[in-house]
């Protein structure tokens, strides 16, 4: 415990030098609406997190449909590529979490230990047993599709990855991103109605992901599909109720993770419009946004609302990349990942093993990525 208790420390410490070199006057509005990033001491502290959980088999949470006993198996042979940090998304997006991390910061400390993991998981032999999982009759809709979604986001940061260890590594990972692909042309035409919820079947947050990879490699079905079920599901939307927000066990927030998602498939004029509509108190210069709050890190559910903030953080980061004049939103964004970024590294599994991705995609959003 003294351990774990020394390790938060020393990240809290880290985190509030950084406020300090980049915002010295808190005070100072100017400051205080420049958006957080990434730093070397961020990611050499975060990217040790999946380094410790992508080969740790247990605990686990398989989430398995069964048609019968010899479907059952530990995660390790289930899963090869995938069966760390508890659950198979968190381990995907674990993965992306590395790469983006070491294409950044090539001197990373831990440069050699994650090129070591990548290349031993996402083996072509590996990927083709998750792609046997996957074309089980039992689990057609297995990680629909937050889990595909934080996939298709993988192979996009591989793809742009220069070095000739991440050209392999796509090429191994490329037939399971291409069945994920056609599972969402399959699927998406079928979706009459968009899920709201503020946990993995989030409709918003499967679609943005998708769209961004959809874009990037040039997969114009999954494109228009995408926009159009978008327009669909949430053109029509208006005056989302932000006071409900969060749920108990939230770590997406439904009304911003829709507008992240609207920013993308609208053109800016159509999407202004449409949010001042959805959010109109967006706009107002004073908006403020009370930050989730976490009771209990050791309850996996619960901690989940550390993840609300990052989400927050990400889709008004988005917003203002879309509505520059909003830029008094940058500070809302930065005051919930302050909430939360602190509190990551706390020896806790239940955060730990999932919850620095979420933080580094928010940060990574003012680089535009």
């Amino acid at each position: 415990m003294a351990y774990h208790s020394h390790k938060r420390h020393l990240f809290v410490l880290l985190f509030f030098t950084y406020l300090f070199i980049t915002c010295k006057n808190p005070e100072d509005k100017i400051a205080s609406e420049k958006p957080l990033s990434i730093t070397k001491e961020i990611a050499e502290n975060l990217s040790r997190l999946p380094v410790k959980c992508l080969q740790k088999e247990y605990p686990n949470k398989l989430n398995q449909s069964l048609t019968d006993v010899t479907e059952i198996g530990p995660p390790a042979q289930l899963h090869p590529a995938f069966f760390g940090c508890y659950d198979w998304h968190s381990s995907v997006h674990g993965h992306w979490m590395l790469v983006k991390l070491l294409k950044q910061f090539p001197d990373l400390s831990r440069k050699d230990t994650i090129l070591t993991l990548l290349t031993e998981n996402l083996t072509a032999k590996n990927i083709n047993a998750e792609i046997a999982y996957f074309k089980r009759k039992s689990e057609k809709s297995y990680e629909r599709t937050y889990g595909w979604a934080w996939l298709l986001k993988l192979q996009q940061e591989l793809d742009s990855w220069p070095i000739p260890e991440a050209k392999e590594i796509a090429q191994n990972l490329q037939p399971l991103t291409d069945l994920l692909v056609e599972r969402y042309l399959e699927f998406l035409p079928r979706l009459n109605y968009p899920i709201r919820s503020g946990e993995h079947p989030n409709t918003g947050f499967g679609l943005a992901l998708a769209y961004d990879y959809a874009e990037s490699a040039k997969k114009d079905s999954l494109v228009q599909s995408i926009k159009t079920r978008s327009k669909d599901y949430f053109l029509n939307d208006n005056h989302c109720p932000m006071t409900w927000e969060p749920g108990g066990f939230d770590f997406l927030s439904p009304c911003l993770q829709e507008a992240d998602l609207m920013a993308r498939v609208l053109a800016p004029e159509e999407f202004k419009e449409w949010l001042d509509r959805f959010l109109p108190d967006l706009k107002n210069p004073e908006f403020k946004l009370e930050q989730a709050k976490v009771s209990d890190r050791t309850d996996g559910k619960l901690v989940h609302l550390d993840g609300v903030n990052f989400c927050r953080a990400w889709s008004l980061y988005r917003i203002v990349k879309v509505i520059p004049e909003y830029h008094h939103l940058i500070r809302v964004a930065n005051q919930h990942i302050e909430a939360s970024l602190p509190n990551i590294s706390d020896g806790g599994y239940e955060g730990e093993h999932w919850l620095a991705s979420f933080a580094i995609y928010a940060l990574s959003q003012p680089e535009g990525n």
